[in-house]
């Protein structure tokens, strides 16, 4: 069983930026490809960024390629994202997701674990 709670979220205007994190409980974090979701209110759940067991490979949703950045720590179990020019269409709660696949990948259905989410608000 994998534990997995984010943190940063929170309220910024337009043009500003977040750092999100995911602090994971697995002794083998290193072995798990991470993933970000986010769903906002009324929508479904849709994919927004994912990092391999190395971070050495990264995918990205289209709308947040250029501003939003995965990265993640192995050595403090954590995963990262970094948000630049936040716009309101990112109001959202965004998840973390881990996945033994090892994998990068976009699809919800390789991830094994869910954390609880955090909440980021974007004002204009």
């Amino acid at each position: 069983q994998v534990q997995l709670v984010e943190s940063g979220g929170g309220l910024v205007q337009a043009g500003g930026s977040l750092r999100l994190s995911c602090a994971a409980s697995a002794r083998t974090f290193s072995s798990y490809a991470m993933g970000w979701f986010r769903q906002a209110p009324g929508k479904e759940r849709e994919f927004v960024a994912a990092i391999n067991w190395s971070g050495g490979s990264t995918t990205y949703a289209d709308s947040v390629k250029g501003r939003f950045t995965i990265s993640r720590e192995n050595a403090k179990n954590t995963v990262y994202m970094q948000m630049n020019s936040l716009n309101p269409e990112a109001t959202a709660v965004y998840y973390c997701a881990a996945g033994s696949s090892a994998f990068a990948s976009s699809r919800p259905g390789v991830y094994d674990y869910w954390g609880q989410g955090t909440q980021v608000t974007v004002s204009s």
